[in-house]
């Protein structure tokens, strides 16, 4: 039974526990004693306390390593090991750097300048102000260099589209809140923003959107050849996926889906999650007669279970005008979405990978309204 998300229980970052980390760490190196528990403060201004696994001394550095703990999120870095090394500088300030498994930027459009690890501006900016803080409250004025590492970084990293992002070795150190919501959407919206930052900085200008990993792969052997930063996952956010490209100057667009979600799209329906919108087999039966599919076939076409069993019957009778005009649906509520402005094109394949139809609408030349 799937839990109430009400009732789940919320996580921390890694930009969080390395910030903890980062702490427990100095006061160790400082105090030249364990120091295993600290509280830092989050951006949303909570204070949270947070236990070391170990505390390390190592001649001139001491590392903290914690177990970051997602809470009910189903988080790739979900009790992964982070780990922070800090050790004296002679000059002030704190130097943050990534060691072991935390990922390189090697693209540009990330919030992280091309060169440096993959430690983003908030969770940076948690370091540096702990870290500041603790040098304060002991009135030490040298600095201190702070390194993060991941030691299942480069591993876990395989989880994540981090590799197409230009993120290259491990992971990314993230956080704006500092909290982990279960499942949460803006997490995934804001992965896809990111995702089309990189892709326009990378000349790409015309994106193909995909609802998962098997339309992906079709895709990508669709449009074979092109970089792999302009195929983008949006999932369930097809509204959300295209005005982000609109926002960003994409003049092309390809989608690439199945019956049951795109079936959605061509009906106006924009957030395609199973629970957002039911399958409306009216729409899909008045789709079918545009078609020219006859009376009887309509009619078990209304009497449907799934959109996947409509595409089956119309497939399997050789009604191939009914994908071509449920495609010219979807690229046209895709149109309205975005107020014209962008050639639209959509792709409809089987759960075995084959194309069942595909159709392109250019509206380059159309006002915004």
């Amino acid at each position: 039974m799937e839990k109430d998300p009400k009732q789940m229980r919320h996580g921390y970052t890694t930009g969080s526990n390395a910030t903890a980390a980062t702490k427990a760490a100095l006061l160790s190196l400082i105090r030249e004693e364990e120091v295993k528990e600290v509280e830092i403060t989050l951006p949303t201004r909570d204070n949270v306390r947070f236990t070391m696994e170990e505390v390390q001394f190592d001649g001139e550095s001491v590392s903290a390593h914690i177990i970051k703990d997602a809470g009910d999120d189903p988080d790739a870095t979900h009790k992964a090991l982070i780990v922070s090394t800090v050790s004296w500088k002679d000059e002030p300030g704190v130097e943050i750097d990534g060691g072991i498994g935390v990922g390189r930027v090697t693209k540009p459009g990330l919030p992280v300048p091309v060169g440096e690890a993959a430690i983003n501006p908030v969770p940076r900016k948690m370091i540096d102000e702990t870290a500041r803080s603790v040098l304060h409250e002991y009135d030490i004025e040298k600095g201190v260099k702070v390194i993060i590492s991941v030691p299942d970084g480069e591993e876990i990293a395989k989880k994540t589209l981090n590799a197409r992002l230009g993120i290259i070795g491990g992971i990314s150190i993230l956080g704006t809140r500092g909290i982990v919501v279960p499942f949460s959407t803006s997490a995934y919206k804001a992965s896809i923003v990111q995702a089309i930052k990189v892709a326009v900085e990378c000349g790409c200008d015309h994106l193909i959107i995909t609802t998962g990993g098997r339309s992906e792969n079709f895709a990508m052997q669709l449009y074979e050849g092109y970089p792999e930063e302009a195929f983008i996952e949006m999932g369930d956010f097809v509204g959300f996926t295209l005005k982000i490209c609109k926002n960003h100057g994409i003049k092309r667009i390809t989608l690439v889906g199945m019956m049951g979600k795109f079936s959605k799209v061509a009906q106006g329906v924009m957030m395609v999650h199973s629970k957002s919108a039911p399958i409306d087999f009216g729409f899909l039966a008045a789709v079918a007669k545009e078609a020219g599919v006859p009376a009887p076939l309509l009619s078990e076409i209304r009497e449907a279970n799934t959109a996947a069993q409509v595409g089956d019957m119309m497939h399997q009778n050789g009604y191939s005008s009914f994908f071509e005009k449920l495609c010219q649906h979807v690229c046209n509520s895709s149109v309205r979405q975005v107020g014209g402005g962008v050639d639209i094109e959509t792709v409809i394949i089987t759960m075995k990978s084959e194309m069942l139809g595909r159709e392109r609408v250019d509206c380059r030349e159309r006002l915004e309204s």
